[in-house]
């Protein structure tokens, strides 16, 4: 597989640009903890952890990237050391359950309410993870469509909850904060979204070096929307949640 020096400076770029975001997001959470009531104090908490894993993994991933190329001039040349992308599905399987898990505390549902549904979506979360790694690590067309079929089950019963079963639960939030909690329920779907179809870029006509910068880029951007962007989110919510409760 052979890449350009452009290519494997926009992967460079995209990684160290994807640390800085995770490295600002977790700084600003952990600060900004006691700007919220205390009931919110544990999802802003866990949205910091969040962008702290990410930006953990995205350190280990762009060593990897580096150890994996050297780039002599204008000529990119593969190491011999293998570039560890399972990274990502490690980073994936501790944060994306506890991306479900910072939106349904910041909701202050009933306590059994939170308790039900942080187990059953941070098990769907974690279960889509682990069902979509084998495909990506596979070669094979058909294999790669196999698993990412069956990802796609959790998928869409994590997004019919989202959108069915705490349709109610909406509603009854204060008015201040009623949009934002549907918009990061949104934001939530939409970035989601780019996972599977990133996914999917080798088995559509993506080859080579193309195939490998589309991929790396693309979960990049996903990530930097799925955590900072959405924990930016969370924080709002529990600000105007906090305010209207005049703690």
């Amino acid at each position: 597989m052979g890449i350009t020096v452009g290519q494997y400076d926009l992967v460079y770029n995209a990684f160290s640009f994807a640390i800085a975001v995770m490295g600002a997001a977790t700084v600003f959470f952990f600060i900004s903890r006691d700007r919220v009531a205390p009931a919110y104090r544990t999802a802003v908490t866990i949205t910091g952890l969040v962008t702290l894993i990410a930006c953990y993994h995205y350190f280990r991933i762009f060593n990897s990237w580096e150890a994996a190329y050297a780039v002599t001039g204008d000529v990119v040349t593969a190491t011999g050391v293998r570039f560890n992308d399972a990274y990502r599905y490690v980073d994936w399987l501790l944060t994306v359950p506890l991306l479900l898990v910072e939106l349904i505390l910041v909701m202050r549902l009933t306590p059994e309410e939170t308790t039900r549904k942080s187990v059953k979506l941070g098990v769907l979360a974690a279960l889509m993870v682990v069902l979509g790694y084998p495909g990506e690590v596979s070669s094979e067309g058909g294999t790669r469509w196999l698993w990412w079929v069956l990802a796609m089950i959790p998928f869409l019963i994590i997004v019919f909850d989202l959108f069915i079963g705490l349709r109610k639960s909406i509603s009854e939030q204060p008015a201040n904060a009623r949009g934002m909690v549907s918009a990061a329920r949104w934001l939530t779907v939409i970035s989601w979204c780019f996972y599977p179809v990133v996914f999917i870029f080798p088995m559509i006509g993506f080859t080579g070096g193309t195939a490998t910068i589309a991929v790396q880029v693309g979960y990049s951007v996903a990530d930097i929307v799925a955590k900072a962007m959405f924990g930016v989110f969370i924080f709002l919510i529990a600000v105007r949640k906090s305010e209207s409760e005049k703690y």
